[in-house]
């Protein structure tokens, strides 16, 4: 069983940063891959970010791409998620997720194990 804990979200002004960690139990970390989606009120959980068990490839939504940096420390467990000129529709709670092998996927069916979420507000 693979536990994952999210920390990092908070209330930001619009234009502002946050880092999002992710730390995992998983003596097998180095070969998950690892994804980050979030989940906005009324809506259903979107993908945002997916990194390779090696840190080698990254896939962004396209809503996020160049405003997101997806990426990982093997040696501590952690996967982060850097959010750069954060609005207002960036407002969700945010899930770390992952997956053993080296598929790198934006689908949410794809990945086994969750973490409890973390909320993210952006106020205008």
């Amino acid at each position: 069983q693979v536990q994952l804990v999210e920390s990092g979200g908070g209330l930001v002004q619009a234009g502002g940063s946050l880092r999002l960690s992710c730390a995992t139990s998983a003596r097998t970390f180095s070969s998950l891959t690892m994804g980050w989606f979030r989940q906005a009120p009324g809506k259903e959980r979107e993908f945002v970010a997916s990194i390779r068990w090696n840190g080698g490839d990254t896939w962004y939504a396209d809503s996020v791409k160049g405003r997101f940096t997806i990426s990982r420390d093997n040696a501590k467990n952690t996967v982060f998620l850097e959010m750069n000129n954060l609005k207002p529709e960036d407002t969700a709670v945010y899930y770390c997720a992952a997956r053993p092998g080296r598929l790198i996927t934006p689908t949410r069916s794809d990945y086994d194990y969750w973490g409890q979420g973390t909320q993210v507000t952006v106020s205008s």
